[in-house]
This record gives C-alpha cells, structure tokens and sequence, in this order.
C-alpha cells in the first residue's frame, strides 16, 4: 500500500497517474495547498521541503518527496513505464529531467504572472510567455519523430502531460502544434490518466483542444 499526500496540481497529477497506471494500491491524502496544509509539522517529516507530492510505501517504509524521484521509484518497484534498453531508458530519463528542469518551473512561473497576477509584471509575463512557446516548440518536434517523448510509453509522458494540460492558462493555442495535440489527446484519453487526474478531489472535465 502506497500512502499519497498530494493536491490537484500538475505535479501532484504524475504520481496520481503513475499508480493508476501501474495498478499499485493506493490511498490519496489531500495536502491543500491553498491553505497552507504543506507546512503543517506532520507533512513536513514526508516532505523536507513542504512540496506536494509525498509518497510513503508502506511495504518497504521508504518516504519520498519530489515528483521525478517518486516516479522512478514507482518505476523501478514495478518494472514499468521506464524502458529495459539502455539507449530508451536513458531517453526517458532525460526527458524526465527536461521537464523537472524547463517545463515545470516555467510554465509554472506562466501561471504565476500571465494567469494569476496579469498586468503586473510585463516584462516577466512576455518572457515565461515566450519560454512557454519555446518548449512547447521543442516537444512538438520530439513529437515528430516518435509517437511519445521516449518512443514508448513512460514515465517521462506522465511527468510532462499534466503540464501540458493547462496549455489554456498558458495562452498556447495547441492547433499551432499539431503533434503535441496528437499526443496530448491519446493520453487524456486512457483511463489511468481520466481516473489519475481527479485526485485527490474531482475536478472539472480534462481541458480538450479545439
């Protein structure tokens, strides 16, 4: 049994649909974030950094807190979703960081200027703006190449999806990528991925392009 202390936000979505995916047992603790509930004494044993999303596998007592290290934990423990081959699970993994390192933080920094504080700081807005195009430019033409980040299915899609699917607060009109839109509606539409999303609290329908 895995205990999950998340919320209903992109990287509280990779692990929600990680165990989804895999079939591993689960119970979703609400962490809300809007009410500070990650800096309470007890969430902070779990998770140094008072950051959803925490795990802790009650088969082994291991505690983990960052999403990416939670997902290759999860990857590991069940054999999936991280390729076997050394040149595809390598692939994964750098894909994985290149989300970790570029999409999370600045389409997260999107969030905070262009949809939550608009007006404020223009010169931020166009610059995490522009950023935004940019990686969304990247993954497109990754996209052109193979079917998924990694070719196959995996942990690297779980990570970079539930970012892209606010492309709305990030003004991305996803028509203008035709191969993430591709990719983007193939997995909204597993049913790991339908049932992952509404964790811990149900949410409106997943966000469809055009």
């Amino acid at each position: 049994m895995i205990d999950l202390y998340t919320w209903s936000t992109p990287n509280g979505r990779k692990v929600s649909i990680m165990l989804e995916e895999c079939g591993l047992p689960y119970v979703a603790h609400a962490i809300d974030i809007s009410k500070d509930e990650q800096f309470k004494p007890a969430f902070l044993k779990i998770s140094p950094n008072n950051r959803i999303p925490a795990i802790v596998d009650q088969d082994t007592g291991m505690a983990l807190f960052e999403s990416g290290a939670i997902l290759l934990y999860l990857a590991e423990k069940t054999g999936k979703f991280l390729p076997k081959d050394a040149t595809s699970r390598w692939q994964a993994v750098q894909w994985l960081m290149w989300q970790m390192g570029g999409v999370g933080p600045m389409l997260g920094q999107v969030h905070h200027f262009a949809k939550y504080n608009p007006g404020k700081a223009p010169y931020a807005e166009e610059r995490f703006l522009k950023e935004a195009r940019r990686l969304y430019g990247v993954l497109d033409r990754r996209l052109a190449e193979a079917p998924h980040v990694a070719g196959e299915y995996s942990i690297a899609d779980m990570s970079i999806w539930p970012w892209i699917s606010r492309f709305e607060w990030q003004g991305i009109d996803l028509g203008e990528f035709k191969n993430v839109k591709r990719w983007y509606t193939e997995i909204a539409a597993r049913p790991a991925v339908q049932r992952g999303y509404h964790v811990p609290v149900k949410q409106p329908s997943i966000p469809m392009p055009a």
